[in-house]
């Protein structure tokens, strides 16, 4: 896939790449909870469609911000990984939710608000704790 940009700003071109919900929500599920599978993004609470996910997944894996490979002793079983590209975007993703814990947190769930205090007080600590969480999986 040839990936064509609005401009060439930065911000609208990395918008171009990871700029929708659904993009965003994968590579969060694949960070944050170790999802690797179709059958586990699909059973997110944000009840992603099924030709939305299966196209989001291709446009990450040519893109290069994923890998699709196949689970050991099941030929079946496609499983995603993050590149270093995607996990390149773990700090982007930890701003977000800081963001949002600072302005949404009326709308925020309890269970939610612990996953923002384990990196508020050291960031780059837990930064690089996710990444080599990343390297071993």
């Amino acid at each position: 896939m040839s990936q064509k940009f609005r401009s060439s700003c930065p911000i609208s071109s990395a918008l171009d790449i990871i700029g929708d919900k659904w993009s965003l929500l994968i590579i969060r599920d694949m960070m944050f909870s170790g999802k690797k599978t179709y059958t586990e993004f699909n059973k997110s609470s944000e009840k992603i469609s099924t030709d939305i996910l299966s196209s989001r997944l291709t446009k990450l894996n040519e893109l290069g911000i994923i890998t699709k490979g196949k689970q050991e002793g099941n030929k079946k079983t496609n499983i995603y990984k993050l590149t270093k590209k995607g996990t390149e975007l773990l700090p982007i993703l930890l701003e977000i939710a800081q963001w949002s814990d600072k302005n949404l947190n009326d709308h925020l769930e309890d269970g939610a608000k612990p996953f923002v205090n384990k990196f508020k007080s050291n960031k780059e600590e837990f930064v690089q704790n996710m990444y080599a969480l990343f390297k071993n999986r």
